[in-house]
């Protein structure tokens, strides 16, 4: 269980007392303010010897020392000692002013916000309402001391499980304590904090976050940040990105309050043993044990020093003890954890409660297999019903007990109750996730879609496993095609609509304006060794702010993910059209090894639902795709000529791509011309026309192939408008910085176009130059020629006008982007080898950025006239880019009007693959800039025959008017058939 800091309200009177006594009170409260306990503890003693002195105990004035002396023991977390001042204070008062005093109602609240803090809600609600009624009658609704009550009242029914009366409780304090901002910030941030806190536990994240961000700014101004308040606020938003899987923010926050709770209140304090919970519940989900082990047992000493075994935060730190033990596979020690935590939580909390529920879950998915049929399915059943009650159907708790539920269904074969529950689940995971695009940034996005994909690969598995079994599918392949339709590029899809739509007002546009301008500072730093980098962190603060708040204000965003299913791609398929969503994922036994399956799900349009294929597990394709070979050419034509069919895989027969890949897919394409197909996993790596079928065919020779990045485009096609007849064209460009500058590094002879030949320099990477590609100015005068008998305008950019500068400005300041872009030129990718980012940046602080990057987007891009200096390490000419141009920047680009972009180099469609959402590089970057055809290569392409692909595409394209996948497709062919190996001519794939 996570356990969030809600706050509560003591406050003072203005009752006439001794002025000594009054003054003496002041003082010790604002010592109290600053944690200084013992001397405050000291001050309210003299005031209480003042007081019994001259006034005696039945006296007002010492009745405010008592009540005062309460709060601070209590913020000692010494509550018995803070339960016998209390009460003296209420005794005394109610003899003295009978029980409609507000000096009183004072009192009672305080013993009300005692007992809620013991967890004692029984004895709490009295009070606390009894407060807040002699206020309203005294007071009326619209003083400061009301609000509190309200507040107050508000969090009990919060910490109760009561969340529907909490919320009109927390809304009305609020709004007394606006009114008096100017007067009181410090009760306004409180008031912000705790509906916070509430819309956090309901899942409203979109309503914390900015909440608690303000509460946040507010008590950094007025207290400072060595404060237990600014703490509680750090503590609570890294709760909200915990629960949004955003780890490394969550962590920094968490260490930030810990670190200063063991200033303010020190190391022995329920607080921080609050903290330590906290952070544990993050560490048990990225499975750092050795510092869940530290921290639970030290969280659990705390407060059964201070709260004893019968209080809600004991049974809820032995909860997570158990979640711990029961990971690290002791499952005895566990199961007597949750038994001890459901008792404890069922005496204080009762069985209607969430966090009941929470240790409940826990318990019976850990002896689903051990207990019978019956009693797991009532204990689920049990605990979605308390949930469904208090959090609602669309809280991760609920929904990730359904998901369970269902799982224990799968395995037991009882798929008419499974296949309901998740198609429910799917349902509302997606809802869930088509709103976080409104409020999250990228990053963000990525960190909260992975929650969610463990389920969706799970779903997966269970269809697998059913064909596997020979078993009824169901509905189960339409609900795995729907998954791939909505989760498949889910980012980029995001990224891409977040930037085509920003023209829809002037405030949007304007905001973008700062959007892109915050990136392009960020791109000349992420450019820089990391030793030189400036405000890195707080520009991608500013970025991801700005980038929120776009989001925020553009309406309509989300709607592009909502309602596409796969009956409506099944209307837009022709009679001779299949679509094909390849899927991969982890199994469930083997998620730690990432080992992972490959299957297919097709739909033809005269089908009554789609067909799951399994194929082969990643290991198969692995060992055709890292071959041993030294040459690249032998390897590539290994993988693609069915005469030598690649290395094989350790204890498994030779079987080619065709035979893994296509063969049990085929049998399903009787009267197939066209096949639409999303790849995934390492499939992004394969050329599928070039799979051979026979010793004279290839698949494209069967059918027309066109790839996508997911077939949702079939319906949410990229638009398009022609406004101009224009190409740009790169090439013949040179990598020095003028002709006057003297290369010192040895010039590494190349055939391609790809990757530095890193042998003859140091194991760095930051040696040696790009050399100058002759082929590439005879390819683009070639292609000039073409462009312009058809009527192109063409803008040709060479040797030192080729320049990052000029590839930047297309598009940009309102212009419209060209119609094609080609750029033959060198381009780089460079795999993320690290073990961790801190790792890689303590040991390669001077390295060469572009190879080391933890930033994908940064590992990959294409490189521009003078590039060379910054690739090795040279000082740039001052007021000019660096030549260096990565995917990052380019996606910041507005090619909305680009047609076609024509990648003449090597390796651009190369990146790092994340699940669902494909390559991370040069692809995704022009995708999100809104280009709709992108030719890329998956390998050194060597030059001339690369000239001679391009020319030839070009001229069946433009001259001949085929359409531009008949064009590519008919190219490859005409290269092939006049002799050459794959690869010279399959190293291009086209992508739509």
């Amino acid at each position: 269980m996570l356990l969030i800091s809600a706050e509560l309200s003591g406050q003072s009177t203005d009752s006439i007392v001794i002025k000594q006594v009054d003054s003496l009170i002041l003082i010790s409260r604002k010592l109290l303010s600053k944690n200084e306990h013992e001397n405050a503890l000291q001050i309210i003693g003299e005031a209480e010897k003042i007081s019994l002195k001259y006034l005696g105990r039945k006296s007002i004035a010492y009745a405010k020392c008592c009540n005062n002396h309460a709060r601070i023991v209590s913020r000692k977390a010494e509550y018995i000692e803070a339960e016998k001042w209390a009460l003296e204070s209420k005794l005394i008062l109610e003899e003295i002013l009978g029980k409609h005093d507000t000096e009183y109602a004072l009192a009672v609240n305080n013993l009300g916000i005692l007992y809620l803090e013991k967890g004692e809600f029984e004895r709490a609600e009295p009070f606390l309402l009894e407060a807040k009624n002699i206020r309203e009658i005294n007071l009326g609704k619209n003083h400061r001391d009301y609000s509190q009550s309200l507040n107050n009242l508000g969090i009990l029914y919060q910490d109760m499980g009561i969340y529907e009366k909490a919320e009109p409780l927390f809304i009305e304090a609020l709004k007394l304590k606006e009114k008096n901002l100017e007067k009181d910030p410090l009760s306004y941030a409180k008031g912000l904090n705790n509906l916070a806190v509430l819309y956090l536990l309901l899942g409203k994240y979109e309503n914390a976050e900015p909440y608690f961000i303000q509460t946040i700014d507010i008590r950094s101004k007025a207290l400072g940040k060595v404060h237990i308040d600014y703490a509680n606020g750090l503590a609570n938003l890294a709760l909200l990105y915990l629960k949004l899987g955003n780890f490394e923010k969550a962590e920094q926050l968490f260490i930030e309050c810990k670190s200063i709770i063991e200033k303010t209140l020190g190391k022995a304090h329920p607080n921080y043993a609050e903290i330590l919970n906290n952070l544990s519940v993050l560490y048990i989900e990225i499975a750092n044990s050795e510092k869940v082990e530290a921290f639970l047992p030290e969280a659990r000493d705390i407060w059964e020093k201070f709260l004893g075994k019968e209080h809600p935060l004991y049974a809820s730190c032995l909860n997570n003890l158990g979640r711990f033990y029961w990971d690290s596979g002791d499952t005895v020690k566990a199961e007597v954890l949750f038994m001890e935590s459901l008792s404890i939580k069922e005496k204080l909390l009762g069985k209607e409660h969430p966090d009941y529920a929470e240790t409940l879950a826990n318990l019976v998915q850990m002896k689903s297999d051990s207990w019978s049929y019956k009693k797991v399915e009532s204990a689920y059943i049990e605990t979605n019903s308390i949930w469904e009650k208090t959090l609602g159907k669309n809280s991760l708790e609920y929904l990730g007990n359904q998901f369970n539920l269902a799982q224990f269904y799968e395995k037991n074969k009882q798929f008419s109750k499974s296949e309901p529950l998740l198609a429910d689940l799917i349902n509302q995971d997606q809802k869930k996730l088509a709103k976080g695009i409104t409020f999250l940034s990228e990053r963000e996005l990525l960190k909260y879609v992975s929650t969610f994909e463990k389920r969706m690969n799970s779903i997966n598995y269970f269809l697998l496993t059913r064909h596997l079994n020979q078993e009824k599918t169901g509905i189960l392949n339409n609900l795995c095609f729907d998954n791939a339709l909505f989760y498949k590029g889910f980012i980029l899809s995001s990224a891409s609509q977040l930037n085509s739509m920003t023209k829809i007002s002037p405030e949007a546009e304007e905001i973008n304006l700062r959007l892109k301008a915050y990136r392009r500072r960020l791109a000349i730093e992420y450019a820089k060794p990391f030793l030189n980098r400036k405000n890195v962190n707080e520009l991608e603060e500013m970025e991801n702010r700005t980038e929120k708040e776009l989001s925020i204000r553009i309406a309509g965003y989300r709607k592009i993910f909502e309602n596409v299913s796969w009956t409506m791609i099944q209307t837009a398929l022709k009679k001779d059209e299949i679509c094909i969503e390849f899927i991969s994922f982890p199994t469930p036994d083997l998620i730690k090894s990432k080992e992972n399956q490959y299957g297919a799900i097709l739909l033809r349009s005269d089908s009554k639902q789609t067909l799951c294929i399994p194929l082969f597990e990643e290991k198969s394709l692995d060992s055709l795709l890292h071959s041993k070979s030294e040459r690249k050419a032998d390897y590539v034509n290994g993988l693609y000529t069915l005469s030598d069919r690649g290395a094989i895989a350790v204890e498994n027969p030779k079987k080619s791509l065709y035979e893994i890949l296509w063969k049990p897919i085929e049998k399903n394409l009787d009267g197939i011309k066209t096949i639409y197909f999303s790849p995934s996993g390492l499939l992004h790596r394969l050329n599928l026309d070039a799979i051979p079928v026979s010793e004279t065919e290839t698949l494209a020779d069967r059918y027309n192939l066109i790839e996508l990045n997911s077939t949702r485009q079939l319906v949410i096609p990229t638009q398009i408008k022609n406004v101009n007849n224009e190409a740009v064209l790169y090439g013949g460009i040179q990598f020095e910085q003028d002709s006057i500058v003297q290369n010192n590094e040895p010039l590494i002879a190349s055939r391609s176009r790809g990757e530095l030949s890193f042998s003859s320099v140091d194991s760095t990477l930051r040696g040696g130059s790009w050399n100058y590609l002759a082929g590439t100015e005879r390819e683009v005068n070639s292609i000039e020629k073409i462009m312009e008998t058809s009527g192109l305008k063409v803008n040709l950019k060479k040797g030192y006008a080729a320049t990052e500068e000029s590839f930047k400005n297309l598009g940009a300041n309102n212009n419209s982007s060209p119609r094609i872009l080609h750029i033959a030129t060198h381009g780089y990718f460079f795999p993320d080898t690290k073990n961790n980012s801190q790792e890689s940046q303590v040991k390669n602080q001077n390295e060469n950025v572009f190879t080391i990057s933890d930033h994908p987007m940064l590992r990959s891009g294409l490189i521009m006239a003078g590039g060379n200096a910054t690739w090795q390490g040279k000082q740039t000419l001052e007021g000019r880019e660096d030549g260096i141009l990565t995917a990052y920047e380019i996606s910041q680009m507005n090619l909305s009007n680009t047609e076609l972009v024509v990648l003449s180099a090597c390796e651009t469609g190369l990146g790092d693959i994340q699940g669902n959402e494909g390559v991370y590089g040069l692809q995704r970057a022009f995708k999100i800039a809104g280009a709709k055809y992108l030719i890329m290569s998956l390998w050194q392409v060597p030059d001339k025959q690369t000239s001679l692909l391009m020319t030839t595409f070009y001229k069946k394209w433009l001259e001949n008017k085929m359409t531009i996948p008949d064009a590519f497709h008919a190219a490859q062919k005409e290269l092939r058939n006049i002799g050459l190996d794959p690869y010279q001519w399959a190293g291009f794939v086209l992508v739509k």
